[in-house]
């Protein structure tokens, strides 16, 4: 009983080393951006020598990818709570996961950047990552697109929805398009504003309006005639 005890109480003090150490990588990366952040930068907010960092994590690639597990869980248990809601349509499901992303994206945002840096890059096949930070981020994300998958199902169910799609290469394409609105609001904001006169907020909510027209049934169109 004894050793088990210890072993117990190891296993807890390693977890906790290693959260102490994502924490330190969190806001260093957070504050001077990941491109410019080191692992002796890590360590000295860690309070632990370099060599102790390493034998938790073996790069920094590493550490990041723990960092977007954060993130990617905080947005599925966002949309979790969005999906016991009531909806007139799988139309309207659809429009909220949207809406749930804008509200990560503004609520978390620091989370929402490293996601999107992930989601447009190729990260997750540097050297620095192991199988197991790949598998584990695809895994979070994945649960992301079950909630589009299953929505697109409900939509052809229910007739809103073309039956033709493919509803996985179709929750794929609105996920990437989704990215590229958010990534252009990103770098392009005032010159949608001053140009366009389109707020962020509005820019974003009529692609995500097109988006959703884009698979409508033609018996939606109808009904909403």
């Amino acid at each position: 009983m004894v050793a088990i005890g210890t072993k117990d109480r190891k296993a807890k003090e390693k977890e906790r080393r290693r959260n102490d150490i994502i924490d330190a990588a969190e806001k260093v990366f957070f504050s001077k951006g990941y491109d410019s952040a080191t692992m002796d930068d890590v360590a000295k907010e860690a309070e632990f020598s370099k060599r102790t960092v390493y034998v938790y994590f073996n790069s920094k690639e590493q550490i990041y990818f723990e960092i977007m597990l954060r993130g990617y869980r905080l947005l599925t248990d966002m949309l979790a709570a969005t999906s016991q809601a009531r909806y007139n349509s799988a139309i309207d499901r659809i429009q909220q996961i949207g809406n749930t992303l804008l509200d990560f994206s503004t609520k978390y945002p620091k989370y929402f950047e490293a996601i999107m840096e992930y989601e447009n890059g190729e990260l997750d096949f540097d050297k620095g990552i192991t199988d197991q930070s790949r598998e584990d981020c695809y895994k979070q994300g994945e649960k992301v697109m079950r909630y589009l998958i299953d929505a697109l199902n409900e939509g052809i169910e229910q007739g809103v929805i073309r039956s033709s799609i493919n509803t996985v290469s179709t929750a794929l394409v609105l996920w990437a398009c989704v990215i590229g609105v958010f990534k252009t609001v990103k770098k392009k904001n005032k010159y949608i504003e001053h140009y366009h006169h389109r707020s962020p907020d509005q820019f974003i909510a009529e692609a995500f309006d097109l988006l959703t027209r884009s698979i409508r049934s033609i018996r939606s169109e109808d009904i909403e005639k």
